[in-house]
């Protein structure tokens, strides 16, 4: 989010894109760009496949990926100011675990 009212929370933070992380991936691990990419794109699938058929990936001291139920709600055209429904969906959710947010409060 790149302004809005969101903005001023994300001013000065760093952002790490798609090839950034391959490389550090690939740094980390000893690898070679191409094989981080496929590991990374192996992890990427193996985790929206699980998601979509509705189970949880837990990875003990990183985190929780799971599925959210959202109900239907009622909403508004923000342009036009009327009325709309809003259909209820599945969305991915991600809970970090105790390591992960050591290493954020820490800085590391």
């Amino acid at each position: 989010m790149d302004g809005g009212r969101c903005g001023r929370f994300f001013k000065g933070l760093q952002k790490m894109n798609r090839v950034e992380l391959i490389s550090s991936i690939a740094n980390i691990a000893g690898l070679k760009k191409a094989e981080a990419e496929k590991a990374l794109n192996a992890f990427t699938q193996t985790v929206a496949a699980e998601l979509a058929r509705k189970e949880e990936v837990r990875l003990v001291g990183f985190g929780t990926f799971s599925i959210m139920h959202r109900n239907a709600t009622e909403g508004r055209n923000m342009r036009t100011g009327e009325a709309m429904k809003i259909p209820a969906r599945d969305i991915p959710k991600f809970k970090p675990g105790k390591q992960l947010k050591d290493a954020v409060a820490k800085g590391k």
